[in-house]
């Protein structure tokens, strides 16, 4: 590829020669997929001259490891993790390679390529034979090609996902690592949507009093005409574009305030940034409650996250059965234990769990990418399962799925992955692929369902947001106060704490209530979006009674401001905080605790008077 890109500055061309033979290998050992990996990182750092424009993935580093330090896990997205390097740097804890074991104390490795293992994290736990450690499997059999491209030739994207709490601390260190003349805010524009533009054409009719006076055809062209205008300007909630050092930011784009505002604490691009995103180096420093679920749940149990077993049997069985929740089934209509499970906890996802019920790592990573995906499930491998006509285990969930299986059939590596890419697009399968598929062995209805693909999600996102998924599960079942806790603190969105404090025939009732007026077609649009909010909250806090968990009354001396917490009088009641009450916000609640520390409120005067309430 150097050598390529050397003669072509020189005025020469690269000829495609079909008859060429090319010698080329995917079968790596972990050594070397990571000099693979390495090698390339290294080649575009040598050769600026070629490489120009490819971002450099130091900073990345320094913005995980400074998260970390700080006691906050990152989540990546996208294809990051199929980088053995990115995993080696900690930028990801996906680990692409195949499933293996590898001796933490004596290195001792075996690896699993055959395709006979699917997710190292299905392997049990095992005695090394060498000196005796246990080992856990790991390796998730992630192409690199996903991530770089098959010779390289691809711009990395690296998007993480850091705490929602943690993320301005994440963007303001960008500026202490490349200074504030050097970091921005991508810019976006806002434009006028379609409604918008039918409504500014009416608000011009009647401002001349013209009302009814022009055709529909010339009210639609006026509108068309209105449409996609520059609205407003904002900035992307993560993006973070970062200018070569040697540069000034004008040679990219010019910069201005969000909306505006001079007060504002970043410049953002005036260019969008999908214009320039390529040009220049951006991170996209996400913020998601994920990490800080992991967080609380930390700093509520003293145990570390990352030390919890992937292939532990109780925490896998909430994702077909309840059992290892211990409620009484004859009170409960629920299939699955998966309320109130990051990616899992959807009716539509849990609709999937109960159709499939997986007792697998690869199984619940091809339920993430069949929920994620477009044209996956339904109408696709929903069907196949349905008649009997393959498995779980052996639909298409993940793009990355379509070239590991290819490449286990014999498919040459580079159409393997020119496959994967066109059916991961929504491009389907090219004439000329089929009867290569087939000659290998391809099963016609793989090929089918290839076609009917729209959108296809990578492997390493759903491996990031499964392991998350799996740690949350974990304590749903072994600490259950704690993970209420957490799970009422920040993942509701709207709450009935009245009822929630009367306990289960009250939840009932209040449930029924509303599901009673979503069934009804007079009543369902009087159903607002924070009805359907509390709905999903009662669905857990019932789920919490039935399990022997209550919610005691709030206590003006005991209550926290904002987090729900275990009773340290009674370790089966959770003591509800003073903003899950209506209306009452952050800082007021913040008022009470910080007056309380001064002793008893003596009456609803003095209480009044000592706090914002």
């Amino acid at each position: 590829m150097i050598y390529a890109g050397t003669m072509v500055q020189q005025g020469y061309s690269v000829a495609y020669t079909a008859d060429a033979k090319v010698y080329h290998s995917h079968n790596y050992s972990g050594k070397q997929q990571f000099h693979r990996n390495f090698d390339l990182g290294v080649s575009q750092a040598e050769h600026p001259e070629i490489f120009e424009g490819v971002p450099s993935e130091g900073e990345g580093i320094r913005l995980v490891k400074k998260s970390l330090n700080d006691g906050y896990l990152v989540g990546s997205r996208g294809s990051v993790g199929s980088s053995f390097v990115a995993t080696m740097s900690e930028i990801t804890e996906v680990n692409p390679l195949a499933p293996h074991y590898v001796c933490p104390k004596c290195h001792y490795v075996k690896f699993y390529t055959d395709g006979s293992v699917a997710d190292g994290f299905d392997l049990p736990d095992i005695i090394c034979p060498n000196c005796g450690e246990t080992i856990r499997g790991d390796g998730h059999d992630i192409p690199f090609e996903t991530f770089l491209g098959f010779e390289g030739d691809k711009v990395p994207d690296i998007d993480l996902n850091f705490s929602g709490d943690y993320q301005p601390n994440a963007h303001a260190y960008t500026k202490e690592v490349f200074g504030d003349d050097h970091v921005y805010r991508a810019g976006t524009i806002g434009t006028v949507a379609t409604q918008t533009a039918f409504g500014y054409v009416k608000g011009y009719e009647e401002e001349m009093g013209i009302e009814g006076s022009m055709r529909n055809a010339q009210v639609l062209h006026l509108a068309k005409g209105c449409e996609g205008v520059k609205r407003t300007t904002g900035q992307h909630p993560g993006g973070i574009i970062v200018i070569p050092l040697d540069l000034d930011v004008h040679d990219f784009t010019p910069v201005q305030y969000p909306a505006n505002n001079p007060y504002a604490e970043w410049k953002t691009t005036h260019f969008e940034f999908h214009d320039i995103h390529d040009n220049v180096l951006k991170f996209d420093i996400l913020g998601h409650v994920d990490p800080t679920a992991m967080k609380m749940l930390e700093r509520m149990s003293g145990i570390d996250p990352t030390t919890i077993p992937m292939n532990d049997p109780e925490t896998m069985s909430v994702f077909s059965k309840v059992d290892a929740l211990k409620i009484d089934t004859s009170k409960s209509c629920e299939e699955t234990g998966a309320a109130g499970l990051p990616e899992f906890g959807t009716p539509f996802v849990r609709g999937i769990l109960e159709l499939t019920r997986p007792t697998t790592f690869d199984e619940l990573l091809k339920i993430s990418g069949l929920s994620h995906g477009t044209d996956v499930w339904l109408g696709n491998a929903k069907d196949l399962i349905d008649n009997g006509t393959c498995t779980l285990k052996s639909v298409i969930g993940c793009r990355d799925d379509i070239m590991v299986y290819l490449l286990h059939k014999g498919l040459r590596p580079k159409l393997a992955f020119t496959i994967m890419e066109s059916v991961r697009k929504g491009k389907g399968l090219k004439d000329e692929w089929i009867p290569e598929m087939k000659a290998n062995g391809v099963e016609d209805w793989y090929i089918d369902s290839c076609l009917k693909i729209k959108y296809m999600f990578p492997k390493a996102h759903a491996t990031a947001y499964v392991m998350m998924a799996i740690r949350i599960a974990w304590f749903k079942v072994h600490r259950p106060q704690v993970y209420y806790c957490m799970f009422f603190s920040i993942r509701c969105d709207a709450y009935d704490i009245e009822t929630m404090i009367k306990g289960e025939q009250a939840i009932r009732r209040r449930m029924q209530e509303i599901s009673d007026m979503l069934k009804n077609n007079e009543t369902k649009k009087d159903v607002s979006k924070k009805d359907k909010d509390t709905f999903n909250t009662l669905e857990l806090a019932l789920e919490m009674n039935l399990r022997g968990y209550y919610f005691t009354n709030i206590d003006i001396m005991r209550s926290a401001s904002r987090e729900f917490i275990v009773d340290p009088e009674n370790a089966n009641y959770i003591i509800p905080p003073f903003t899950s009450i209506d209306g009452l916000g952050e800082n007021v609640a913040d008022t009470v605790v910080e007056a309380r520390k001064q002793g008893a409120f003596l009456s609803k005067e003095d209480l009044q008077r000592r706090t914002a309430l």
